[in-house]
């Protein structure tokens, strides 16, 4: 039986050809854009928030902007994402703290992130490492489902459990790209209800497959 170390190993060597460039489908152009883009994207799709943001930017291009903006202005903005009361609530405090703790700028500590209303710790690990390149390992829906799928981990049962064990089966140095080749993976090929084994070429390392 293949070991997890094994076939990370295994999974890095097939992507790093066939998916060089792997990287966030979110638009951004700088840290601010990131963090508002990666708390709306919880539970909503890349494309649907790329959407909102694009006019979003437009009338709030700076965090002060957001920060003054009233709740009901900024909902009305994302209104057609997941939860956009809460998230609006979010964005709104969010502003607030960045202006009165951090000089209006997103930090760059894991751990300050995580006092940002409405980041968590997947949210600041995705900021983390994709703004940042901090090694981190951020678990979505995508990343717990892949990686338990080909056999990166083993009976994670929750997303800190399945960032553990991926943090180890995974140099450091590749923990940012295989973020994305996993999510990327579980995003076009490997889906919830019916993955494409057929058209997938890691079928010789996923324990999944080889289960079948």
């Amino acid at each position: 039986m293949m070991k997890a170390k094994e076939r990370a190993k295994l999974f890095i060597e097939h992507f790093s050809v066939e998916m060089p460039e792997a990287k966030t489908e979110l638009n951004y152009t700088n840290a601010f854009e990131l963090t508002v883009a990666v708390i709306l994207s919880a539970q909503c799709t890349d494309k649907r928030v790329n959407i909102i943001t694009k006019e979003l930017f437009k009338q709030m291009p700076v965090v002060e902007l957001m920060a003054e903006a009233s709740i009901d202005e900024i909902f009305n903005l994302i209104r057609s994402c997941s939860y956009p009361r809460n998230k609006a609530k979010y964005l709104s405090a969010m502003a607030k703290m960045l202006i009165s703790d951090f000089n209006s700028n997103i930090p760059s500590k894991l751990e300050d992130l995580q006092r940002l209303p409405g980041v968590g710790r997947k949210t600041a690990n995705v900021i983390g490492s994709v703004y940042f390149d901090i090694p981190a390992m951020p678990v979505d829906t995508h990343v717990f489902r892949v990686a338990d799928r080909v056999g990166l981990t083993t009976k994670a049962k929750n997303p800190l459990q399945a960032e553990l064990q991926l943090l180890k089966v995974f140099p450091e140095d590749q923990l940012n790209i295989a973020h994305h080749w996993l999510i990327l993976h579980g995003r076009y090929l490997c889906k919830a209800r019916r993955p494409e084994c057929e058209r997938c070429s890691i079928t010789s390392i996923c324990r999944y497959f080889l289960k079948r």
